[in-house]
């Protein structure tokens, strides 16, 4: 063996024989027949669709309920699907803005030293998280939309924050009703998130923080807060697009977003597989699309700290 067949030999950097720095090992045989069996289920799936599925696909219809002609003006605009499209886009950052604010506040509360504030934040967020959210729903619907909100109905409504939200006019209340449920359904988790982001640095530097001089907000806000915000946001990026994939509960209040667009689509259309695909199919556009954003944020973050 020549001098370059063992340098070719040899394992680079410590690390073991035969794995060379930018190569991958082939695959192992339980990764083969994963494969092949993910493989045939796929195709049984296909074939049962394609001989023993009765069913008549009309994927040609489908189209014209995403974008239409506007006959007054001749250009193309959103149809039934991605007016919900849009409507969901709106009520979810809308829903997470406020839940962010609530989050942050009460993981404030939870780390207080007072008993009390840890006690009031404690309550809120077991009381949130072990609620289902389609009771929360039904609740903040019943009570703040027909009692506390009764007076604000139709145009009634002041505008300003509801034309910021993207709410409709003859159903701000309602808008505003899913907007306050999802936020403090999520705000609930991302109050843990942010805790446990902010606890999880080391107590030496709040000491250090502190023998320098620094207040407490002052030590959460240059110190504490830019370490915590690298280890937050990829669970804060999962809570995002939970709260997307949550928004779809609204649609028992007649929220006209997507799950509830595609309901109507459904009866008018009787279109039910194409339809519930195609709804699908926008809901993994918008999560990927801020999975990916995330992930970007989050490489970028690391990169200006490291």
């Amino acid at each position: 063996m020549t001098g370059r067949q063992a340098a070719d030999h040899r394992a680079p950097d410590g690390a073991a024989p035969g794995r060379r720095r930018g190569l991958r090992l082939p695959l192992s045989r339980w990764d083969l027949l994963a494969a092949l069996a993910l493989a045939a289920g796929a195709a049984f799936v296909v074939h049962r669709v394609a001989t023993g599925f009765a069913y008549r696909w009309e994927w040609e219809a489908l189209p014209q309920f995403l974008l239409r002609r506007d006959p007054e003006t001749g250009r193309w605009v959103a149809n039934v699907l991605l007016q919900g499209f849009f409507t969901t886009i709106r009520l979810s950052l809308a829903a997470m803005l406020f839940a962010s604010l609530i989050g942050f506040a009460m993981a404030l509360l939870r780390m207080s030293r007072r008993r009390f504030r840890r006690w009031v934040a404690a309550a809120y967020v077991e009381l949130l998280r072990n609620s289902p959210p389609i009771v929360l729903v039904f609740l903040f619907y019943y009570f703040i939309g027909d009692q506390l909100l009764a007076g604000w109905s139709g145009n009634e409504a002041p505008g300003g924050v509801f034309d910021l939200l993207g709410a409709p006019p003859g159903g701000r209340v309602t808008f505003l009703s899913a907007v306050f449920t999802l936020a403090l359904f999520e705000g609930a988790y991302i109050t843990e998130i942010i805790r446990a982001g902010i606890q999880a640095i080391e107590p030496g530097q709040h000491e250090a923080a502190a023998a320098q001089g620094f207040s407490r907000w002052q030590r959460l806000r240059y110190i504490l807060w830019p370490q915590a915000l690298r280890r937050i946001l990829p669970p804060l990026g999962g809570q995002f697009i939970s709260t997307i994939k949550d928004s779809a509960i609204v649609s028992v209040i007649s929220i006209p977003e997507l799950t509830f667009r595609g309901q109507e689509l459904m009866a008018a259309t009787h279109l039910t597989a194409e339809t519930w695909i195609a709804v699908a199919g926008l809901y993994f556009l918008l999560t990927c699309g801020c999975s990916l954003a995330f992930s970007r944020w989050e490489r970028a973050s690391r990169r200006r700290t490291a």
